[in-house]
């Protein structure tokens, strides 16, 4: 037992300080929110959209943009110019990086920013910027006081987005800090917090699982294949994800989500970030 004690002395505190300090470093390797440089994006290459194993990509005339421009030009007495417009939906998006080992001229590299998370499902197609979620209405905050307890439901995934999931219960994250927890039961759920392309068998599973669940309700998709069905979204033995059967609250994305995304998501959902 003394040992055991020293131990623990010696290795003090493991739990990360975020989000009161600096983020805990992420490997090189990491891949955060794309930045897209349409004027690196030639006319007529489709190197990166051919790449998507997703389709996440497209690349097309940026007809808003042009009018902008035309605008701004006319006051300025410059004439406008056309040029394309690169869009990434985060929704679909893998981050498997091909669309940046295809493009011949660098116009699509990841960044190391973690912050991914939405509210609505058309905040996640991008060509740079984010509109990150923001906090849950004030009267659900109030019901639920300082906690959130979650019923997660992997409806189909391969278990990587529920590990990484689960990784915020371990030491080094611990969101039961923030009042946040997994629970066995959905009865004693303020939400579900669902993974998976949603299969065919498990649709009916997931609906009970949300009926169950006492109202108000939150519904949390995390990951490509809750958000859109992912590399499976056009398997009819998948229904394309959660977004079709339930209305969602929070949109996670990655595939899967870092564990930082995860809980930077939930902690704004909360109105703990800003």
């Amino acid at each position: 037992m003394l040992d055991i004690i020293r131990a623990r002395l010696r290795q003090g505190c493991r739990t990360t300080r975020f989000p009161r300090g600096a983020p805990p470093a992420l490997p090189d390797r990491f891949r955060g929110l794309p930045r897209l440089d349409a004027t690196l994006c030639p006319e007529g290459c489709r190197e990166c959209t051919a790449s998507c194993p997703t389709g996440a990509i497209a690349s097309g005339c940026a007809e808003h943009g042009r009018r902008a421009e035309a605008g701004r030009s006319a006051k300025s007495g410059r004439s406008a110019k056309s040029g394309r417009r690169l869009t990434v939906d985060l929704g679909r998006c893998l981050f498997c990086a091909d669309c940046v080992e295809s493009c011949p001229r660098g116009a699509i590299t990841f960044t190391g920013d973690y912050r991914l998370s939405v509210r609505a499902r058309e905040h996640m197609v991008t060509s740079g910027g984010l509109k990150l979620a923001d906090a849950m209405a004030r009267k659900l905050r109030r019901l639920l006081g300082r906690s959130l307890r979650l019923r997660q439901v992997s409806a189909g995934g391969c278990n990587a987005c529920e590990a990484d999931s689960n990784v915020l219960t371990t030491v080094g994250w611990d969101m039961g800090r923030f009042g946040i927890a997994f629970v066995a039961s959905p009865r004693h759920a303020d939400g579900l917090l669902v993974t998976g392309p949603v299969t065919r068998n498990m649709r009916l599973a997931l609906e009970k699982t949300y009926e169950a669940a006492p109202s108000p309700k939150l519904v949390i998709a995390v990951g490509a294949c809750a958000i859109s069905g992912g590399l499976y979204a056009d398997s009819p033995q998948a229904c394309g994800g959660v977004g079709g059967i339930l209305p969602v609250d929070l949109f996670v994305p990655g595939c899967p989500p870092h564990p930082l995304t995860l809980l930077d998501g939930l902690l704004r959902l909360l109105g703990r970030l800003q």
